[in-house]
């Protein structure tokens, strides 16, 4: 296991081994959100997804959100791990704990962790499903990317 409470991995994710990067004894709230890859989106069936990132920028990211998390909700611990490369259906893409003092703060933090990653945090997927294949761009979906993934300014 690692130490870093920010990373981005190839690897299948443990959810034991990022609730305990935040257990504390004076959280009386531990709050796990784990994201899935589900098999229907927008009636189409998905086959698997393909995540990519920017993988450095993106656990800057990452650790830029636990800082936010920390300005907000003073007293809190974030462990975030976010999966890259072939997912299956029911495959964990990313599970982010937060543990608190009190529960109230650790289902707000949790929250907030999950839409700032499809904010900020360079991770883009492809899609596949059984009549063809897409890169969806952004997490917000707002910005496609045909090529596979963001292009440079500049270029």
């Amino acid at each position: 296991m690692s130490d870093n409470l920010f990373i981005m991995t190839n690897e299948p994710i443990s959810i034991e081994e990022v609730v305990t990067k935040v257990t504390h004894p004076h959280a009386g709230a531990i709050n796990t959100f784990i994201g899935t890859v589900r098999e229907l989106t927008k009636g189409k069936r998905t086959l698997y997804l393909e995540y990519d990132a920017y993988v450095a920028m993106a656990e800057k990211k990452l650790a830029q959100i636990g800082s936010e998390i920390n300005e907000k909700w003073p007293n809190t611990r974030v462990a975030i791990t976010h999966r890259i490369g072939r997912l299956e259906i029911t495959d964990i893409a990313v599970v982010i704990a937060v543990s608190t003092p009190h529960r109230a703060d650790s289902y707000e933090a949790s929250r907030y962790a999950i839409e700032r990653i499809k904010e900020i945090v360079p991770i883009w997927k492809k899609e596949h499903w059984e009549d063809g294949e897409k890169w969806i761009g952004d997490q917000l979906e707002k910005t496609p990317y045909p090529t596979g993934k963001p292009e440079l300014e500049g270029k």
